[in-house]
């Protein structure tokens, strides 16, 4: 039986800000034995994993490239690191509006349009991040990791002018299209 294509939607981070956050991936990784978090790239969250018939595709597309051109860019800032205890890792982010908003019409359009309801992990509120380890990173390596990571100091921002639709290969995810937001709305 054919599993249709796994797809999510996601912000993924410029450089320096992505190369930054891949490196604290592979040292993780090498450090603590987590390599989950390298199956993506560095990237937030704004729709949760989702399958979709390949058929589908560039109905949802046309739908994500419309509503990027209706968002306006915006920026992000990152301070620090934040966990999920007992396994995940991440830098912390803020939570400006035009992101909160950008997440809930990705995923109302995602409802009404393509009748997908997974927006959100568990239905829990958005808490926009980077994750760099989570799921195989074991609890006794989650609390050394986290007492390294905890006070580490790590501050910047970027601007965000563009979302992706990743698309995973069966090994990896990779960034499939990416939408461009508005300079202006």
């Amino acid at each position: 039986m054919n599993e249709l294509p796994l797809y999510f939607i996601a912000i993924i981070p410029p450089d320096p800000i992505f190369s930054f956050a891949l490196q604290q991936k592979e040292y993780i990784a090498e450090y603590y034995n987590s390599k989950a978090a390298l199956r993506s790239p560095p990237h937030i969250t704004l729709h949760m994993p989702f399958r979709l018939k390949e058929s589908r595709e560039a109905l949802l597309i046309e739908y994500l490239d419309n509503l990027a051109k209706s968002n306006p860019q915006f920026l992000i800032k990152c301070d620090g690191f934040g966990a999920f205890e007992p396994r995940v890792i991440y830098i912390n982010l803020d939570r400006p509006d035009a992101l909160v908003n950008l997440q809930r019409n990705i995923g109302q359009l995602m409802k009404q349009q393509m009748h997908l309801f997974n927006a959100n992990y568990k239905d829990k509120v958005f808490n926009p991040h980077m994750t760099i380890a989570f799921r195989d990173l074991r609890k006794a390596m989650f609390h050394k990791a986290w007492e390294e990571f905890r006070v580490k100091k790590y501050t910047t921002s970027f601007m965000t002018d563009s979302f992706a639709l990743l698309k995973h290969d069966s090994r990896h995810w990779q960034v499939h299209q990416r939408f461009h937001l508005s300079a202006s709305v």
